[in-house]
């Protein structure tokens, strides 16, 4: 297992060994590298790291929502209620996909189609993965927008997704994410675009329905405050790979990758002196043209030894369920 202390029979998704890459004009792009994770009912696992690190493509990968060409899933499995998603029929996919799996985007203004009510495209996950008659569905889709907190539901079911501001929408991505009580709902920074204050209603709404509804989450984002509020379990990529993995608090208070170490310093804090200038991250994230031979954060990491150039490392269990791909904690392997 991923992390060496989980069992099939108490994981709701199980992840080994995921490679993903696009063929271009330049060659490939190696974007997810061996990525293995699991996730238990109930948990809601936090994926962070800058944009580019392979977040968004690792999960879409998993659902096969990546065009295909120029994508292509080199290996891995994706065990998900007993099968393989990576060899699943379409039409098992399409049986997943918003119904045992929800997934919310990032700009719900490009997600929601702009010709078709918002009460629509509430009804018709309903009517295709549940068999609800158009009244029933009706019904159900009027409950999921008071579900999350739109106020007048059923008279809101017959506008269009310009209708409604930039929260809202959201709103309504999560309702049709909900609609057909799927066990695990996968969340692509789904707060990145609103304000603070909206954000903070999202991410109460996306904890209460969550307690309410016992689903498992991944909640994907580049804004580690907002995973200090709601994760159980963090997870960070850089370079199309897992560099740590750990529960919430233990990542927090005790990082062990250099790159987790220096996301925590960008932090902005409001106490104590004022800082001259926020701290950044110096360099560039890697170019992905190759499956990675090297620790892909050598360049930017100021504890890199010679060893870093030469071999990838692998993670290493430092206790208390955390894992790092780093030679500084080299022991034990996480898969061992």
């Amino acid at each position: 297992m991923p992390d060496g202390t989980a069992t099939r029979s108490d994981v709701i998704l199980e992840v080994s060994g995921l490679n993903t890459v696009f063929d271009t004009s330049a060659g490939e792009v190696h974007a997810v590298n061996d990525v293995s994770f699991d996730l238990r009912p109930g948990e809601l696992l936090g994926v962070v790291g800058e944009s580019g690190s392979g977040k968004s493509v690792t999960m879409m990968s998993l659902l096969g929502l990546l065009p295909m060409p120029p994508a292509r899933i080199r290996s891995g499995t994706v065990m998900f209620e007993g099968s393989d998603l990576l060899k699943a029929s379409e039409k098992r996919l399409r049986k997943v996909r918003g119904g045992r799996i929800g997934f919310i985007f990032q700009d719900p203004m490009t997600s929601l189609n702009p010709v078709f009510t918002v009460g629509y495209q509430l009804r018709e996950p309903l009517v295709k993965h549940m068999g609800l008659s158009k009244a029933a569905a009706r019904d159900r889709s009027c409950e999921l927008l008071e579900l999350v907190g739109i106020p007048d539901a059923k008279r809101r079911l017959a506008d269009y997704p310009h209708q409604f501001s930039g929260g809202m929408r959201q709103r309504v991505m999560i309702a049709i994410a909900l609609a057909c009580d799927p066990k695990l709902l996968i969340a692509d920074e789904p707060t990145t675009a609103l304000d603070v204050t909206i954000q903070a209603q999202i991410l109460d709404l996306m904890a209460d329905l969550q307690d309410r509804l016992g689903m498992a989450v991944i909640w994907i984002t580049h804004d580690l405050g907002v995973v200090a509020g709601i994760a159980d379990r963090v997870m960070v990529m850089y370079g199309g790979q897992i560099v740590e993995q750990a529960p919430k608090r233990e990542l927090f208070t005790n990082p062990q990758h250099p790159y987790t170490k220096a996301l925590l310093t960008t932090i902005p804090h409001i106490r104590g002196v004022r800082a001259e200038k926020l701290t950044v991250i110096e360099g560039q994230p890697p170019i992905l043209s190759a499956a990675p031979t090297a620790c892909p954060f050598r360049d930017r990491c100021p504890t890199a030894m010679p060893r870093c150039a030469r071999e990838n490392p692998r993670r290493y269990d430092v206790g208390h369920k955390h894992d790092a791909a780093c030679f500084l904690v080299e022991g034990t392997p996480a898969d061992a």
